[in-house]
């Protein structure tokens, strides 16, 4: 079946469907990745978005049940320049089209991917259309014209848990962690490093945190405009110095906002599995996996109580940060993704070092008491 694709700027690609019918308003974004989208498709911080691959043959391993992010897919788009018809990996429990269209996903293919990935690379990410039943280009450019825009949009609502949840019930040391779109693979990590993870609302109010008597709290990734998770922004305020943290994409970007600095929306964002990050304390350098549209401006910050730790190679924008006088730090990339593939998986370890040390320290503390 027929579909197209506008862009706001007025740009339309017309191709062939797959996956369900209908019509979607969304972000348009690319995604640098040469595998990985079943990940890609249920990472809940692509909520609001529609992905394009910018890598040709998409869906040639099919889809499986261990390797999503989340229980369905997130996005509202996909976009690619090839669906491939043959299937072949031994752990594929079924193809790309029909798992999209059990899903009720619209795709698209057959379009030219790299024309797509240039117009929002010079132009920035924008709103776009995909519809399989209206090809009236001013019709479509008129209805994405109206949609609102990314910045201003909690789309946290749409992705948390509505009621908290255990994941791991062994471990040495007790984590809340904050669910703002959480990835499947950050609470594996978490339970690898010896963590009992209790998963809560993003809502969730600062007493109800405490009430679970934490050893830490993560604060995770998710979609839409860090500076529209209000919620969020006063809770983390009001935990500041009474427990470990450890952000990671928005949690990151809330932890920014909480110290009192300011967020701004990229062009284009960072969004794929390429991305090559400094560590400027030890000088390593990682290549890792990363899907942000917005960024913490570094230079809102108190520089006597927030230091940069990790700055992005590309662009030089602000890929972690910790705090001076808490034990609070945060990195703006997915270091459970793997890209590298175990380049950042010790910042798991950072933060069960960082949990080990606050409990020594409480305990010291009752014995002076």
């Amino acid at each position: 079946m027929k579909s197209i694709l506008v862009l706001e700027d007025s740009h339309f690609f017309e191709g062939k469907s797959f996956g369900t019918e209908g019509e979607k308003i969304a972000e348009v974004v690319f995604n640098t990745s040469m595998t990985g989208y079943q990940e890609i498709l249920t990472d809940p911080s692509y909520k609001g978005q529609m992905v394009t691959m910018t890598y040709p043959l998409i869906g040639n391993y099919g889809v499986n049940e261990e390797d999503l992010e989340s229980k369905v897919p997130q996005v509202e788009g996909f976009i690619v320049r090839e669906l491939s018809q043959v299937m072949s990996n031994w752990r594929a429990t079924g193809s790309l089209e029909d798992y999209l269209k059990k899903n009720h996903i619209i795709g698209i293919e057959g379009v030219d991917t790299r024309a797509i990935t240039r117009i929002l690379r010079l132009r920035g990410a924008m709103m776009g259309i995909l519809s399989t039943k209206d090809f009236d280009r001013e019709s479509l450019l008129q209805k994405v014209k109206q949609a609102p825009k990314m910045i201003g949009q909690d789309l946290v609502k749409g992705v948390t848990t509505s009621k908290p949840y255990t994941y791991n019930q062994q471990g040495s040391f007790k984590v809340v962690a904050m669910d703002y779109g959480i990835k499947t693979n950050i609470l594996r990590c978490l339970e690898s490093s010896g963590c009992q993870v209790t998963v809560l609302p993003g809502a969730a109010s600062p007493d109800e945190i405490m009430k679970h008597r934490p050893d830490g709290l993560f604060l995770s990734n998710g979609p839409g405009d860090p500076a529209a998770v209000t919620y969020a922004i006063h809770t983390v305020q009001k935990l500041l110095g009474k427990l470990p943290i450890f952000g990671i994409c928005l949690g990151h970007q809330i932890l920014g906002l909480a110290y009192g600095g300011k967020t701004y929306k990229l062009k284009f964002g960072h969004r794929g599995a390429n991305q090559p990050v400094m560590d400027l304390v030890t000088r390593k350098v990682a290549i890792t996996s990363q899907n942000h549209g917005f960024a913490v401006d570094m230079s809102s910050l108190n520089p006597e109580e927030v230091e940069l730790t990790h700055v992005n190679l590309n662009d030089q924008t602000v890929e972690g940060m910790r705090h001076k006088k808490f034990p609070i730090f945060s990195v703006q990339y997915h270091p459970e993704a793997s890209p590298g593939p175990h380049d950042s998986l010790y910042l798991f370890d950072r933060f069960r070092e960082m949990m080990m040390g606050w409990k020594l320290e409480v305990g010291r503390s009752k014995i002076k008491a």
